[in-house]
């Protein structure tokens, strides 16, 4: 909680969120402190995404009719109009068939489900689980309907906001046991969003750092957009050693 409250970014997006008492100590501290927080609560033994806003948000609709919580999106208002801000934790999975099918429903989902870029602006950010398909170290693993997911969001006008910035940088959010790293986490912005992108970096203290907070690394997205409704928040620490957590 310290350190998201700490953070810059007015909109926050949390991916692997589970319905716990952690997780429902963060929505509450949060919600409390004037927070908008959009957090569809995960069955039992699933994880999903909360989107924790400095600014005003509405819904902004069902994004995938298969593990709804997995594609979590809101709309924020700025000087160039709304901006539909949608988190993505797509399910990893390992060789087995019922994993595999799993992962391949959610992208399908993904794909009938996401707004049309044609027009507007829009973000998906989060944990893909997936790579872009030159991905240096190369990963055999990884099928092809899961490369043809990343391939798909340039095909309706998608853009990879850290690819725009650093075309041939090698740089990773997550690293295995045997040393190898691999970009899972990601940040596609629609092409009326690539002129305002300002920054697209990735956070690598809450891995790395003394805390390790998680096994990846933060994704910052900037961009040079006005936000028409922020709202008044207090600190959501203060007096949070008071709040019982909820077992």
């Amino acid at each position: 909680m310290a350190f998201l409250a700490g953070r810059p970014e007015p909109v926050l997006v949390l991916t692997e969120t589970a319905g716990s008492a952690g997780c429902d100590l963060l929505a509450r501290r949060f919600e409390a402190a004037g927070y908008s927080v959009t957090f569809p609560r995960p069955e039992r033994g699933e994880r999903g995404v909360m989107v924790v806003s400095r600014l005003a948000t509405v819904p902004g609709g069902q994004v995938a009719d298969h593990l709804p919580h997995r594609a979590v999106q809101v709309i924020v208002e700025t000087d160039e109009g709304p901006v539909s801000i949608v988190g993505l934790y797509v399910p990893a999975r390992d060789a087995t068939a019922v994993k595999t099918a799993r992962k391949r429903t959610f992208l399908e989902a993904c794909r009938r489900g996401l707004p049309t870029a044609a027009g507007r602006h829009e973000v998906v950010i989060g944990d893909f689980n997936i790579l872009e398909p030159d991905h240096q170290p190369a990963c055999r693993f990884f099928q092809r309907f899961e490369y043809d997911f990343y391939t798909w969001l340039g095909t309706v006008r998608y853009r990879d906001a850290f690819r725009v910035l650093h075309p041939e940088a090698a740089e990773y959010s997550w690293v295995g046991r045997t040393g190898d790293g691999y970009r899972y986490d990601h940040a596609h912005v629609t092409h009326g969003l690539v002129p305002v992108l300002r920054g697209c970096s990735y956070v690598h203290e809450v891995r790395t750092g003394p805390e390790r907070l998680t096994d990846h690394s933060a994704l910052s997205v900037s961009l040079c957009l006005q936000p028409t409704v922020p709202l008044p928040v207090t600190d959501p620490m203060r007096d949070a050693d008071a709040v019982p957590a909820l077992f």
